[in-house]
């Protein structure tokens, strides 16, 4: 799931400014999930711009913003595209460019992509992944330091950890001391023996 969050309103109108008779496009998929662009959200965006003196000429919400096919696809959803002459689109950064690849009219984002998460247990869970391209997660116990480490350590904590704390965001559990507990937990603390070149990739047991 790409976590994303909504851009203040103001931000939005700034965007916009100079633009009208706009046509927002939401996503049933991640966005939804998150309540930044699902109908809802996208109902209650067209009445807010509206509101602000702004022409919505109309919208829709495809499956999922990032797999639009073609322009044509959206049409077929709603006819009211073909009067646009500003798309707002309530998903992720790769929703926005999707659909700026297909039209020939501005494309504006709504929306803040955070990091690639997911939900468990009714929690969304953010910063699950840096898609380095690279996984090695199952070495540090399901949990990537990549993309939870400030700092993108891969051969265990900083000096500045305190009391299993983060140095750069004290609020935070150090990712390292979350490794170390569910290595343990799973039997396999020897993977704490493996170090990492972190810009080649590559391991070496000690």
């Amino acid at each position: 799931m790409i976590i994303s969050s909504a851009k203040p309103f103001e931000e939005i109108l700034e965007l916009l400014k100079d633009e009208d008779d706009i046509f927002v496009i939401g996503c049933n998929a991640c966005a939804a999930k998150l309540h930044v662009g699902g109908e809802p959200e996208v109902i209650e965006m067209q009445q807010r711009l509206q509101d602000a003196g702004k022409h919505v000429v109309g919208w829709v919400i495809p499956s999922a913003a990032c797999s639009v096919a073609s322009f044509d696809s959206l049409i077929e959803k709603n006819h009211a595209i073909k009067k646009a002459k500003t798309i707002l689109v309530m998903a992720c950064g790769s929703g926005v460019s999707i659909v700026s690849g297909i039209t020939d009219i501005p494309v504006y984002p709504s929306n803040n992509t955070e990091s690639l998460g997911g939900r468990s247990q009714g929690e969304v869970i953010p910063e699950l992944c840096a898609m380095c391209g690279d996984c090695m997660v199952y070495y540090f116990g399901g949990i990537c330091p990549k993309s939870q480490c400030p700092k993108q350590l891969l051969n265990g904590p900083c000096g500045g950890s305190i009391d299993g704390k983060c140095e750069v965001d004290p609020e935070k559990d150090c990712v390292w001391e979350l490794i170390y507990l569910r290595l343990e937990k799973i039997g396999r603390l020897d993977l704490l023996e493996i170090t990492w070149d972190a810009e080649e990739g590559t391991e070496e047991s000690i």
